[in-house]
């Protein structure tokens, strides 16, 4: 059996780089969080900001109406592909576990209910434009995210486990879109729905090369 492989980088070695962005903590014992290489060292706020500069133009929104486990992954997977905010409709506490720490790197919003989140995203694109609301469940009407033209600036909604997106929060979606599925179960894991379409905006509205090492 192979041995794990260990995350990270230890302590610094050679001269002590004079770069603002670099925690001297880090530098010292060694940098073991959950970052891309390119933010080895780098301190909390140091990354925040550069990050800041690199958001995409697509937001995650989650109802959250019985502490669901899923939104930990959803942050997690937004975190990822570069989401520009995260959402959380209805309670504002919500297990953070899955999220591995992620959601400290992102911009978070809480709306208390579907209308509140309508109202936000009308102001809240580019220039003050109006952001789509985009649901995603299997439901009666639904167009098939295969065939669908993601917008740039929008609010990608997902539902909770089981129940899925409520009746008041399609009630104010612009588009309700389904992950086509070809097995037998009714719907799929709302962790792995929110992967499939975020990566799904992804494809559809930004260049495909590897990144590089910022400054």
């Amino acid at each position: 059996m192979s041995e794990e492989r260990e995350v990270g980088v230890g302590p610094w070695q050679g001269p002590w780089p004079q770069d603002d962005r670099l925690d001297p903590a880090l530098l010292e014992a060694g940098d073991r969080r959950n970052v891309v290489d390119r933010y080895r060292y780098w301190s909390h706020d140091a990354i925040v900001a550069d990050l800041a500069t690199r958001r995409l133009g697509f937001h995650v929104a989650i109802e959250n109406w019985e502490h669901d486990f899923n939104i930990g992954s959803v942050v997690r997977t937004a975190n990822a592909l570069g989401a520009a905010a995260f959402h959380v409709v209805g309670r504002r506490r919500w297990n953070r576990r899955g999220a591995m720490v992620t959601d400290r790197y992102q911009v978070e919003h809480h709306h208390r209910d579907a209308e509140a989140l309508h109202a936000w995203a009308q102001t809240a694109g580019e220039g003050g434009a109006p952001l789509r609301l985009v649901a995603v469940d299997n439901v009666p009407g639904a167009l098939p995210l295969e065939t669908y033209d993601l917008p740039h600036g929008c609010v990608l909604v997902l539902g909770q486990e089981g129940p899925g997106i409520t009746a008041e929060m399609l009630a104010v979606c612009d588009d309700v879109v389904e992950i086509g599925q070809h097995g037998s179960t009714r719907s799929m894991n709302a962790g792995a729905a929110a992967a499939i379409v975020m990566h799904a905006w992804v494809r559809r509205h930004v260049h495909h090369q590897r990144p590089v090492a910022p400054g």
